[in-house]
């Protein structure tokens, strides 16, 4: 079965691929010394992603619970992930 053709699912979010870039777009605001090209901010982005645990939700509900967690542990864990990937970037840039 061919779901997306059967179902409508674009209502499904990541809640966090919507924490990561809007963290990494914060924080490179203010970076120093870190390439911001296609290349090394899609990097960053994949990183800090494959490691936290993915959070969607499909409901009005579930997003009321997501802005709620953007202040709890799982929010520290997305802050430490963009830092960790960022570090890693910048170290080693996929475009050289």
């Amino acid at each position: 079965m061919d779901l997306e053709k059967n179902y409508d699912l674009s209502f499904l979010v990541n809640d966090s691929e919507r924490m990561v870039l809007d963290e990494l777009g914060r924080r490179l605001d203010d970076a120093e010394g870190i390439c911001v090209c296609q290349d090394c901010v899609v990097d960053m982005v994949t990183l800090a992603l494959n490691s936290l645990e993915p959070r969607y939700h499909a409901s009005l509900m579930g997003t009321m619970y997501a802005h709620a967690a953007e202040e709890g542990a799982y929010a520290e864990r997305v802050r430490e992930a963009v830092t960790t990937a960022m570090s890693k970037v910048r170290d080693n840039p996929s475009h050289q």
